[in-house]
This record gives structure tokens, C-alpha cells and sequence, in this order.
């Protein structure tokens, strides 16, 4: 059990710990571990611990601000991927313990990595890159180099539209720093913002995406109840709040907000470029989002913080659900076991709760 005593221990270790939900199940990470509780078909809990890299999580660039950033973005397109990988062999099949380790690593995981960091970057970078590109084109802000010929007569001066074979919309002109570009970077943002909630408001209709919504919910609830100071049971973490500031919902909404300030400053460049810079600015860009949610989450007892923070709080209620005690449980059982690596708790402390066959393939999470 986690209280304030042993967070007040000497040597005790200072870290923001953090997680994610996973199929029926979450993910919990610390300083040197990360340990993923899932609940099987027949109400156990089943754990997984693994060593973080030590390079990664422990070295330079985890203490060096805005680079730190990049192993937020480890833990999201990384790490998180594979766990949930791992979930779904302990919560939707009755695979072997060597099937279940075989795919939380090795090519298949890492081949689905790339996959999906590639879908991520083409549906919220790319996308809205080119969709605000058109918007900007029928607007008037952006022009074509050769988009129209003008003809000088005797009698008239005519207009006529030069033959682009539809290329006026990529070969635009370049813009420069100022008020044009920035009014389409903010219309860029606009659109990532709409195809986020969109995406995020659709799948989670899904009775198996509300069930991981809950999960999520007992993520925040559960690291809430541990800042606290509270006794980590299942009754006591239910009273916390469900959002919680350093949570990746709100991450992607700082990088929303973020991305038009950077991108302003590039002016829109000529497309092909353009498409380049919203690729390799990722790694700016989370930094610099990294670091304002860090700031942000240390100084939520300043009132007008909290005024700046409530848009990523309330957007968090889209990935989020109130969980059930069971999750719960989950949840407390993952993170205890972060603790123990830490050497912050005792091992009965961290004990495996008994199978509660109830408790598995639970009804839907309301809303």
C-alpha cells in the first residue's frame, strides 16, 4: 500500500509516473520499469514486467528539457503499441506465456509500429496539411505561379485560365512569414483538431473502445489517488478525478496549439516542402509540447493555470470513461508493481489479487 510515508522515504525515487489502458488491462510506467496488469478470460490478472532502457528512460536525453519529449513519444507510438499487443493474447485468446512474450517483441512488433506511425502522420499531419492547402487555394490566400494568363487586345484586357492540369493547387506560391500563412496554419490546426474529436467520438461508440475508455479512466484515477497520498484500494482510488494534467489526450491537444506557432514561423513554404516540415518538426513539436505539459501539470494549483489547462481536461473526457471497481483493481495492480521494482513498497504489499471470473468481459462502460 502507497502512502505518504513511503513517498517521504530517504532515496526514495522522484519521478511523474504515467501510463495507458490496454485491452482490458494498463499499462503503468516508472523509473526503470514498466509493468502491464490485464485481466484474462477467466478473471486473472496477468502481469507483464519489463526493464525500460536505461539509455532511454535513465540517460541525457531524458533530463535534457524539449529532447525529453522524444521518449514521450517512445511511450505513445512504442511502447504503448506494443502492450497493447500483449493485452489482446492475454485478454482475447488463451495463448501460451512463450506466444504471449513472442509478440510483445520482435520484427511483428516493431513491422506494426511503423505501421501505425505512419497512419497517424498521414490522417493528423498530412491530411490537414493538404486540406488546408485547398481551403487556402479557394480563398484567395495561396495562388498558383501559372494559375491564370492575361491577354492584352485593342479592344480588352481578358482573362483566361491557364491550362494546369489541376497542378495549380500543389505548384502554389510560396507565402511568407505573416498574417496569410498564419491564418492557414491556424486553419491547418483547425482541421487536425475536427479529425481528432471525429476519430476519437466514432471509435469510441465501439462497446470494446468504451471498455478501454474505462480503463483509462482508472489510469488517471488510480496515479491521482497515488499524488494524493490515498491508500491504493479499489474504493478509495474511485473518489478521484477521472482527467488528469499529464495525460496524452492533452498532449495531442498542446500539440495542436503548438504546431501553428512553429509552422507560422516557417511562413508555407512550396508544398512539397511544406509536406517535408510537418514530418520532421515532429520531433520540435513534441518537445516543445512535452515541456509545456510538464510546466502545466507542476503548477496546477496556480488558478489561472488551471483556466489554461481545462480545454486538455475537458478533451480528456473523450478518451475516458468512469471504470468499474474491477478495473480499478487492474489499474492498482499494475502500478504496485512499478512500486516494488522501485523498492517503495513490500511484496505483500504488491500481492496478485485473487480471479474474479466476474469480473471478466464485464458489461459495456456507460458514458
Amino acid at each position: 500500500m502507497a502512502d505518504n510515508t513511503n513517498r517521504q522515504a530517504p532515496g526514495e525515487i522522484k519521478f511523474s509516473y504515467g501510463g495507458q489502458a490496454v485491452i482490458e488491462g494498463v499499462l503503468m510506467r516508472g523509473a526503470n520499469t514498466a509493468a502491464i496488469a490485464v485481466r484474462n478470460p477467466q478473471g486473472q490478472i496477468v502481469i507483464h514486467e519489463q526493464p525500460l532502457n536505461k539509455t532511454l528512460y535513465r540517460g541525457r536525453i531524458a533530463r535534457t528539457p524539449f529532447l525529453r519529449g522524444l521518449v514521450g513519444l517512445w511511450d505513445a507510438m512504442g511502447l504503448g503499441t506494443r502492450a497493447l499487443m500483449w493485452s489482446a493474447d492475454v485478454a482475447l485468446t488463451e495463448e501460451t506465456e512463450e506466444k504471449q512474450k513472442s509478440t510483445f517483441d520482435g520484427p511483428i512488433g516493431f513491422a506494426t509500429i511503423a505501421f501505425s506511425l505512419l497512419i497517424g502522420i498521414g490522417l493528423f499531419f498530412l491530411l490537414p496539411t493538404t486540406a488546408a492547402t485547398g481551403i487556402g487555394n479557394l480563398l484567395g490566400i495561396t495562388s498558383s505561379d501559372n494559375a491564370a494568363i492575361v491577354e492584352t487586345t485593342d479592344d480588352a484586357t481578358e482573362t483566361t485560365e491557364a491550362n494546369t492540369g489541376g497542378q495549380g493547387f500543389i505548384f502554389y506560391e510560396a507565402l511568407p512569414i505573416g498574417w496569410e500563412a498564419t491564418v492557414i496554419n491556424f486553419i491547418e490546426a483547425v482541421i487536425q483538431l475536427g479529425i481528432l474529436i471525429i476519430y476519437i467520438s466514432v471509435i469510441g461508440q465501439m462497446n470494446d473502445v468504451k471498455r478501454l475508455f474505462g480503463y483509462h479512466g482508472a489510469e488517471h484515477k488510480t496515479i491521482n489517488a497515488y499524488e494524493a497520498g490515498a491508500d491504493l484500494t479499489p474504493e478509495n482510488v474511485a473518489k478521484f478525478p477521472i482527467e488528469h494534467p499529464r495525460c496524452g489526450t492533452a498532449f495531442l491537444l498542446t500539440v495542436v496549439f503548438v504546431s501553428v506557432f512553429v509552422f507560422s514561423l516557417l511562413g508555407r513554404p512550396p508544398f512539397i516542402w511544406l509536406i517535408i516540415s510537418r514530418v520532421i518538426f515532429i520531433p520540435v513539436i513534441a518537445g516543445i509540447s512535452y515541456e509545456l505539459l510538464k510546466w502545466s501539470a507542476s503548477n496546477m494549483h496556480r488558478g489561472w493555470v488551471r483556466v489554461i489547462v481545462k480545454p486538455n481536461l475537458m478533451l480528456q473526457h473523450l478518451t475516458t470513461r468512469e471504470p468499474d471497481l474491477h478495473m480499478i483493481e487492474v489499474a492498482i495492480t499494475s502500478f504496485k508493481r512499478v512500486l516494488l521494482s522501485e523498492g517503495l513498497i513490500k511484496d505483500t504489499e504488491a500481492a496478485i489479487p485473487a480471479p474474479r471470473p466476474e469480473a471478466a468481459y464485464g458489461p459495456a462502460v456507460g458514458d
